[in-house]
């Protein structure tokens, strides 16, 4: 529509609207028609119109509440013209009250013109509840009215405006909105508050699961496009919002000062754990970052990821080297190269039964890996050495437990001379190469029975991202050998994880199998022996007290275990170098 038309039609709906209020106002007060006011009014609020935020342009079919103050703003400018004219012979009231009829009818058909033209045309054939009454929770109900959701309340826990209603929804509290759903079930819960906790999540869908079909929900804040409807953010709830816990002393300076224009090099940096390091790490702004891995796709993947995200400004700072920690030449080579600062090392085999079916392979890579690693660091003066270690060294059942064991061991007792060594211990990481969600998420996709060791079986988790954060973090603290352990929280059952993926799938044609523990396998999984802990400055971060193990001893019990080659013979020195290493498998006996 041309901007002539748009000047006509706001002249016509002041001319008719001016009219009409002014025949009521006149009539209510016992008035005598006055031809010339009227005039002197249409012209004033004409004018007004064309010289004020453009009124003649505004969209009635878009109209917000700023609509109304800014045409409020335009006529009480044109009152304040004419009412000086006027005053003396029309009673103020009668002019204010004229102005204030008009304001409400030239409201009121502007609104209902509004709702007219975007009255929804889509047959609404699912029920939805919007968790979160506030900005979030509106403008997702705004949406809905083009989608096929019929909002049928609104739930929040703030008091203040339960029991009241947006446009006729009501708003109720999570114990009213359960007894009304009692005998029937809605198809969609949605959690509208960007700013919830995952505590705060998991509660509200432990809370309101067994009411709906499925339930999603908006991203944190800092991941929402603000530019976009909502409702296509909008993500199905997952296993992994229901599992995440997000430490509450995270301290971005810290490892800032850690990282920014430092030289990092990150071993193992196509992995699940290193390539994350490596995101950190370039968001951290690292002068360099060296991407250490063997495996030719992984290295390839986590440096055209970082080239993807950050574009070619990110070329100079990341150096990539298909080479392996085992290769100790080669390595001396690398560090002449890029002299690092901080070394961190995530390389390792951790996939616990091919570890089992390859345990020299696994000795090789873990421990002379590391050794390699922490030695050239040290030869190198090394500002940081980071070992990244596992709850699975804590009483070893399995060869890559006590791989990693013998690797915290011989960093707490080399003499690291003036380079800080530290280990950081953790569990699981939600989502990881080999973990077990990833692994349901496939038999799901696929339909088929989920298989579980055993009934009783637990284990940590914890986010990738803030895994890879508290390591960078505790790098930060490190010095002297120290064993860093990360609060992993409570316990989880893999039989009750395997249910709630099940449930949250809404595939109630799969079950749950139980095969039976695996080689190396133990039901639950330790973060400390019988070590005293101290506190660092951060809840989330304690340390384990040394355990002294004569060095020279121990590189002679290392050189022994690289050279022996059949496997009884591997574990029975395994177990001569960690005492508490009880392996759960047959192979001694065969």
């Amino acid at each position: 529509m041309s901007i002539f038309d748009k000047r006509f039609l706001n002249l016509f709906a002041i001319t008719i609207i001016s009219f009409a209020t002014f025949l009521w106002t006149f009539y209510v007060f016992h008035t005598p028609f006055d031809m010339k006011l009227v005039l002197v009014v249409i012209i004033s609020r004409m004018v007004a119109s064309f010289a004020i935020y453009k009124d003649y342009s505004l969209s009635w079919s878009k109209s917000t509440p700023k609509t109304f103050l800014i045409k409020s703003l335009v006529y009480i400018v044109a009152f304040a013209v004419y009412m000086p004219i006027y005053y003396s012979i029309f009673h103020v009231y009668f002019l204010i009250s004229e102005l204030f009829i008009y304001l409400s009818v030239i409201s009121f058909c502007m609104y209902s013109y509004n709702v007219y033209i975007n009255r929804s045309t889509t047959t609404k054939t699912k029920n939805v509840v919007i968790y979160g009454a506030g900005k979030a929770g509106l403008k997702l109900e705004s949406e809905f009215k083009d989608m096929e959701y019929r909002v049928q309340y609104f739930c929040d826990d703030d008091t203040i405006i339960q029991n009241r209603s947006i446009d006729g929804t009501a708003i109720v509290s999570s114990k009213v909105l359960k007894h009304k759903l009692k005998t029937q079930k809605y198809e969609l819960l949605v959690i509208a508050i960007p700013s919830a906790t995952p505590t705060q999540i998991k509660t509200i869908h432990d809370d309101m699961a067994e009411y709906f079909e499925k339930i999603q929900v908006l991203p944190p804040v800092r991941n929402i496009f603000f530019d976009k409807g909502f409702a296509l953010q909008l993500k199905d709830i997952s296993v992994e919002d229901l599992l995440s816990r997000h430490p509450q002393d995270l301290d971005k300076t810290a490892i800032t000062q850690f990282i920014k224009d430092k030289t990092v090099l990150i071993t193992g940096a196509g992995g699940s754990i290193g390539g994350q390091i490596v995101r950190e790490c370039v968001s951290f702004e690292a002068k360099t970052i060296v991407l250490v891995d063997n495996s030719e796709y992984n290295l390839y993947s986590i440096e055209q990821e970082i080239y993807e995200t950050h574009g070619d400004k990110i070329a100079t700072k990341i150096k990539p080297a298909m080479q392996s920690v085992t290769d100790k030449a080669d390595m001396q080579k690398l560090f002449a190269i890029y002299k690092p600062d901080i070394v961190i090392h995530a390389a390792a085999y951790k996939h616990v039964p091919l570890c089992e079916s390859n345990i020299a392979q696994a000795i090789t890579n873990n421990i002379q890996g590391t050794k390699n690693m922490i030695d050239v660091s040290i030869k190198h003066g090394i500002e940081k050495f980071v070992l990244v270690s596992t709850d699975k060294a804590v009483r070893p059942t399995n060869v890559m437990g006590a791989t990693k064991r013998i690797c915290e061991l011989y960093l707490q007792n080399i003499d690291a001379k003036n380079t800080n060594i530290s280990a950081v211990r953790f569990g699981n990481v939600l989502g990881s190469s080999g973990s077990i969600i990833p692994k349901f998420k496939s038999l799901i996709s696929q339909g088929k029975n989920l298989t579980v060791t055993h009934k009783d079986i637990t284990r940590y988790f914890m986010l990738i991202p803030e895994a890879c954060m508290l390591v960078l973090q505790s790098g930060a603290l490190g010095k002297d050998g120290e064993i860093f352990i990360l609060d992993m929280g409570k316990e989880v059952k893999i039989y009750d994880l395997a249910l709630k993926m099940i449930s949250l799938s809404g595939r109630n044609d799969i079950g749950i199998e139980i095969s039976g523990l695996r080689p190396g396998e133990k039901l639950y999984e330790e973060l400390l022996t019988d070590e005293t802990l101290s506190t660092t400055r951060y809840p989330s971060i304690t340390v384990a007290h040394k355990t002294t193990y004569d060095i020279t001893k121990l590189n002679q019990d290392i050189d022994s275990l690289l050279e022996t080659k059949h496997d009884k013979q591997l574990l029975t020195k395994l177990k001569e170098i960690v005492p508490e290493f009880d392996h759960k498998t047959n192979l001694l006996t065969k």
